[in-house]
């Protein structure tokens, strides 16, 4: 009778973590999937207005960011938002919850801080919306909230399916980013979660990020793709040393208006010079794709190399100045623009002939594995956001070095930094 009695609450149990799953999946799957495609709207739209008169260059961030203050000052609370760090704090403490205004809050600022010009993505103001959905379902019930970190994977693992359309970097992001544990419920919710998600990519008929037809790769690549490995993993060192400098500068101004003026100022003079670094400069990784440069010359070396290193400070310098966003856009264009540097490079000065797109591609990968230590996550996130698997075994070779290479240098991401870490 007894064993009846139990089993009979293990299935409703099971029955409600599985309706719970579920609801969350369709929920965070629908917030990525709105918030991905609303962004893309408005930023090509306002990108193109500032193209046409570089005034908005300087005009575009402030509105932004200006928006973004008041809507924290009087409407969020006044609570900075604190990225992945604020998931991370949840789950490690029992008596921190993420309170259901990160939803909107999150969700309305990556939005604003994008299409105005802020030089990050909407990815990590996914990442913790979702994150919330799932902390709040687990609040409805008493049993759940042992499960609290269960669920909130659940929700970043939709959020990064919807986002990326590779249900396995969703899941490997929650577990090698957030849980760092496997459990059986963590497998049940997460797997129920991007289940949906991914439903809800096929129903919707959501396109890859950056849909590219590879056709081989050669074994004589190998070296330059170590190569390529090596100097990804410096340049995500780079990336998060930047953001922890300004971030750690930027909060000795107490003044909130003279850190948007700062950053305005900033952002308008180096996107003026360099439009590629407006907004997620996904833009311009769809421009390389397309026309991969063949030729290593003055322009394309300064055009490159400026990328390479003002993507990195704009990034901290948005983020810095109250933008929401993170580092997972800025290490996709950075990479994307370090392969095609790489493999034009080698091309022209040890007439390698490797295959600039394959380079483009590695690169994404590589240089997101550094930022995030996350190598497995930016395997299949890349391949999810590129529709294509043959390059398979040379991104997770460089994704393994560039993450020991970053790790080598500097141990932190911009997950882990402690004040320790800032001040070093």
């Amino acid at each position: 009778m007894q064993f009846t009695k139990s089993f009979k609450l293990q299935l409703k149990e099971l029955k409600t973590i599985t309706i719970t799953s579920i609801l969350i999946g369709f929920l965070a799957s629908f917030l990525a999937i709105s918030l991905k495609r609303i962004t893309e709207h408005y930023e090509a739209i306002l990108f193109f207005k500032a193209n046409s008169n570089s005034v908005f260059y300087f005009l575009f961030p402030l509105i932004g960011l200006t928006i973004i203050y008041f809507l924290r000052k009087y409407l969020f609370k006044n609570k900075e938002n604190k990225g992945i760090k604020e998931i991370f704090e949840s789950i490690s403490s029992s008596s921190k919850k993420l309170p259901l205004y990160k939803i909107p809050s999150h969700f309305i600022n990556g939005l604003l801080t994008v299409i105005f010009g802020g030089s990050t993505g909407i990815e990590v103001s996914t990442v913790v919306a979702s994150a919330t959905i799932g902390s709040v379902a687990q609040q409805k019930s008493g049993f759940l909230n042992q499960y609290k970190t269960e669920f909130i994977c659940a929700g970043v693992a939709a959020g990064i399916t919807a986002l990326f359309c590779s249900p396995i970097a969703g899941i490997l992001f929650a577990l090698e980013v957030i849980s760092r544990k496997v459990t059986k419920i963590f497998l049940i919710t997460t797997i129920i979660s991007v289940t949906v998600a991914s439903s809800l990519l096929f129903l919707l008929d959501e396109p890859a990020l950056f849909p590219i037809s590879v056709t081989t790769w050669h074994l004589y690549a190998i070296p330059y793709f170590i190569l390529l490995g090596v100097l990804a993993g410096a340049n995500s060192v780079l990336l998060t040393k930047s953001v922890l400098f300004f971030k750690n500068q930027f909060s000795k101004i107490e003044n909130a208006f003279y850190k948007i003026a700062i950053a305005t100022l900033l952002l308008g003079m180096t996107i003026s010079f360099f439009p590629t670094l407006y907004g997620d400069s996904y833009h311009g990784i769809k421009e390389i794709i397309a026309h991969p440069n063949t030729s290593f010359t003055i322009t394309f070396f300064i055009s490159i190399i400026g990328i390479l290193i003002l993507k990195p400070l704009l990034t901290s310098v948005t983020l810095a100045s109250g933008g929401d966003g993170g580092v997972f856009a800025p290490s996709i264009v950075i990479g994307g623009f370090l392969g095609l540097f790489v493999a034009t490079f080698v091309n022209t000065v040890f007439n390698a002939n490797v295959i600039p797109i394959n380079f483009i591609i590695i690169g994404m990968a590589a240089l997101l594995s550094a930022s995030i230590h996350a190598p497995f996550t930016a395997l299949f996130l890349v391949c999810g956001i590129t529709n294509d698997y043959t390059l398979f075994f040379p991104i997770l070779m460089v994704c393994l070095v560039s993450k020991y290479t970053a790790k080598w240098i500097y141990p932190f991401t911009v997950y882990s930094y402690s004040l320790k870490a800032v001040k070093s």
